[in-house]
């Protein structure tokens, strides 16, 4: 291991979000000090504290305690959702840490280990938590950095001693997947997003390209069939696409049905099939995301026939069409949709689901910068709600962009009467309302209203 992972002592700064708090965790059952600041006090962070992870939510240098102020032993990560500005951070600048972005430390991590990266604009959280899944059902030992709790682990973090693997998310924000070096690397998607980060699209692909040309010697890149061609592969990758019905993918779900509730489908592997494979979770996407992870199992030379058990039982990442609620007169789902292709995959899905019911959908904007320059595309998506209520815009790192927030994107949804209203008016909207299907959906801090939501229509 890299001599600075070697410290006693970790500090992180934005310790609670969900890719920081992975690390945090991975750190303290090491049995290091780990430590961290976090402006925001949630479920998360608490469950950080109870692991005996020191942390505070005071903005303020002063705050940190004196054990992680020791250059020689203490290893300090950042999120680049931290400005240089911030006393924290600036505190350890100042003192001449060196510190470490987030993407670095998981690069550092995954060189001693077979490394599977996730990357894509929608699909990374479900995919690696579901390669990981099936990995483990087989008992192949790894370690996963998962962006989001799994469902099957309580967990962002699986930490395996003597593990042979390493599955990641490879995060296209901030360029942070330039940092891993996988020997298997996926891409789900290719939508434009961050623009506060990629001056266009162009700039974007370019980015993935060069992604695809840090493959490890020997390793295989996997691609969804539609992009294949945005990648510009060079005849030195191995690469092989997968999709939904598509012949000329590698990989390709054939005769997809609901059976059950349940997607059932034929997995086309090359000039081979495995018949009758059930996705245990809802909406056409998880089929896709399935055909991703199960191609990686291929690749790595397992039997799929083995992993028929697993994919059927696998139950998702939290806030990934978690359903909440499920009667025959009410449904309540909650999803962690923050762009629009994703916000109409999920308007869709819920629509085969469940024909005919009036669906509500609570949607909190994420990010000016988003908002801004996906404002018609996000708009287009919500209007395919029956009944749309908008929360106020959630800014997380971002200062405000004059004339955009929530207001200004409900002028623009074809629905008649789009309220927009603080979290705390919520629930007196959704008493005046007869609802059938009400999603929540948004990346911010919506899911904090979720235990109100379930108490009310429990």
């Amino acid at each position: 291991m890299n001599a600075q992972l070697e410290k006693s002592h970790v500090y992180l700064i934005g310790v609670g979000g969900i890719g920081m708090s992975a690390l945090a965790r991975f750190f303290n059952k090491l049995g290091k000090q780990v430590g961290g600041y976090d402006r925001a006090t949630t479920k998360l962070t608490k469950q950080l504290q109870t692991e005996g992870i020191k942390l505070t939510d005071i903005q303020d240098a002063d705050a940190i305690p004196q054990p992680f102020r020791d250059k020689e032993n203490t290893l300090v990560i950042f999120t680049p959702a931290i400005p240089k500005s911030h006393p924290i951070r600036a505190y350890f600048e100042e003192e001449g840490f060196r510190l470490y972005k987030r993407a670095e430390v998981l690069g550092l991590l995954s060189k001693d280990l077979k490394t599977i990266a996730v990357s894509g604009t929608h699909g990374k959280t479900t995919t690696s938590a579901m390669i990981s899944y099936l990995l483990k059902s087989i008992g192949i030992k790894l370690n996963a950095f998962l962006g989001g709790i799994s469902a099957d682990f309580s967990s962002n973090l699986i930490l395996e001693e003597g593990a042979e693997l390493m599955v990641t998310e490879a995060d296209e924000f901030d360029r942070s997947f330039l940092q891993l070096e996988p020997d298997i690397a996926i891409v789900t998607s290719l939508d434009i997003d961050h623009l506060d980060i990629y001056e266009d699209r162009d700039d974007m692909l370019d980015t993935y390209r060069q992604f695809t040309r840090q493959l490890r010697k020997d390793g295989s890149l996997l691609c969804k069939s539609t992009i294949e061609s945005d990648l510009q592969l060079g005849a030195d990758i191995e690469s092989y696409s997968y999709g939904l019905n598509d012949i000329e993918s590698d990989y390709a779900a054939e005769n997809i049905g609901v059976v059950n509730g349940n997607y059932q489908f034929d997995l086309r592997i090359k000039d081979r099939r495995v018949k009758g494979l059930t996705c245990g979770l809802p909406g056409i996407h998880n089929v896709e995301n399935a055909v991703a992870a199960l191609a990686v199992c291929d690749v790595l030379g397992l039997n799929v026939e083995d992993l028929r058990e697993a994919l059927s039982s696998f139950r998702g990442v939290m806030r990934r069409f978690d359903v909440h609620i499920k009667r025959d007169d009410f449904v309540y789902i909650d999803d962690y949709a923050h762009h629009p292709k994703e916000i109409a995959v999920l308007l869709q899905s819920v629509k085969e689901l469940y024909p005919g019911k009036k669906i509500t959908t609570i949607f909190q904007p994420h990010l000016y910068s988003r908002t801004k320059d996906l404002g018609n595309e996000f708009a287009e998506a919500l209007s395919e709600s029956d009944d749309l209520i908008l929360l106020e815009l959630y800014p997380a790192r971002e200062e405000p962009i004059e004339g955009i927030d929530s207001r200004w994107l409900s002028r623009k949804v074809k629905l008649n009467n789009v309220p927009v209203c603080k979290k705390e008016q919520l629930m007196n909207l959704l008493k005046e309302r007869e609802i059938e299907v009400l999603l929540t959906v948004g990346a911010g801090d919506i899911d904090t209203l979720i235990p109100q939501i379930n108490e009310y229509y429990l």
